[in-house]
């Protein structure tokens, strides 16, 4: 009983009428569903495409970023193959000597971390 007094009370108001005659239009719910069912859960909805573009956002800059070093490296070797380049590197960032030298390795008090607990 209570659908059938609601659905009187609506009769009294034309103007809701045709906004549900609009809405309750069987092409218009089908519409509706397709459009919901495509936009959130079919296998190629729209948040799944918009996931994947992010992620071959993320690649493309990766892709820049990995390009960037791999010619920064290949200058890198480029300059390594002159044997005194080659030696010179090797005496700063492995601390290489030649059989008659000594090696001195000076650290600056700035340059040392410090200790949370001793100060």
């Amino acid at each position: 009983m209570k659908i059938k007094e609601y659905f009187n009370k609506l009769r009294n108001k034309p103007a809701l009428i045709p906004v549900f005659a609009i809405l309750l239009n069987k092409y218009v719910l089908i519409v509706l569903l397709f459009v919901i069912w495509m936009l959130f859960f079919d296998t190629n909805s729209w948040l799944i495409h918009r996931e994947l573009d992010q992620e071959i956002n993320e690649l493309e800059n990766n892709k820049e970023y990995y390009i960037k070093e791999i010619v920064k490296d290949q200058k890198n070797i480029k300059t390594l193959k002159d044997s005194g380049e080659l030696e010179r590197f090797a005496r700063e960032e492995y601390f290489m000597k030649r059989d008659n030298e000594e090696v001195y390795i000076i650290e600056y008090e700035d340059s040392i971390p410090k200790d949370n607990e001793n100060d």
